[in-house]
């Protein structure tokens, strides 16, 4: 039943691109005499949930004169009263914003660097406001009027 006159033509599937990248691949274009770019990925494969980019980018550029900002000593004190008032440890407080209890020691200690994301974490913990010129003050429920 074959036809003596149709041509059957067979093509290797191009490789995927995940292929492409492998150490096989990468070493068989380089024995081919091809162009090959590779690129470390920065903070690839890293369960990170806070990027550091602008501190880093700072830390870089950084001389011995500069240093980072810190957390004024004032608002590391009413970090400190706010979690006793509400009866928490450092390492509770650490727990309910999801960070470790050594951020919570730098902050209170006045060494830890300004974090917007972490501060109004513990805003929202312990009740207090932490910014602003209502420093100190309780923190009003979303939706309540001042």
């Amino acid at each position: 039943m074959s036809d003596w006159d149709t041509v059957t033509v067979l093509k290797k599937r191009a490789p995927k691109a995940s292929a492409m990248k492998s150490e096989q691949a990468v070493n068989a274009a380089r024995r081919q005499g091809l162009a090959v770019e590779t690129q470390a990925k920065w903070g690839a494969g890293s369960n990170k949930q806070h990027v550091t980019t602008k501190n880093t980018a700072k830390l870089d550029r950084e001389t011995e004169e500069l240093k980072h900002d810190t957390i004024p000593l004032d608002v590391g004190k009413l970090i400190q009263q706010g979690r006793q008032a509400k009866g928490l440890s450092q390492k509770d407080l650490a727990t309910k914003i999801n960070e470790k209890p050594q951020v919570i020691t730098d902050y209170e200690a006045g060494r830890g660097v300004p974090n917007n994301i972490i501060i109004g974490k513990i805003e929202r913990v312990i009740g207090l406001k932490l910014r602003g010129k209502d420093r100190g003050k309780p923190l009003l429920p979303p939706g309540a009027k001042k």
